[in-house]
């Protein structure tokens, strides 16, 4: 595969791609594919790239409850050395 392949959409638009599918978002994967006409197969190669570096990012457009264990515990790791206050702003901003 060619680096021009590849490289076909910028940094800025797979970061946006994968907020809308983070909390409090949380798009389906099918539903970012048709509004953007990137392929499911490419929307799932970068949720996966950003669960390996750490990122909950359940874009199946599931409340909190219905995520998978990998993504709670993603959550779990990126809020564990909060404070109380710190956790209440985080779960506020992603809607948990």
């Amino acid at each position: 595969m060619s680096s021009e392949k590849r490289n076909r959409y910028t940094k800025e638009l797979k970061d946006a791609v994968l907020v809308r599918m983070m909390p409090p978002n949380n798009e389906s994967v099918k539903s970012i594919s048709m509004d953007t006409g990137i392929s499911e197969q490419s929307l799932y190669k970068w949720r996966k790239k950003a669960r390996i570096d750490g990122n909950p990012t359940p874009g199946n457009g599931q409340i909190s409850e219905r995520w998978s264990s990998e993504d709670k515990f993603l959550v779990v790791l990126e809020t564990y050395a909060m404070n109380e206050i710190n956790l209440a702003e985080y779960c506020r901003k992603k809607g948990l």
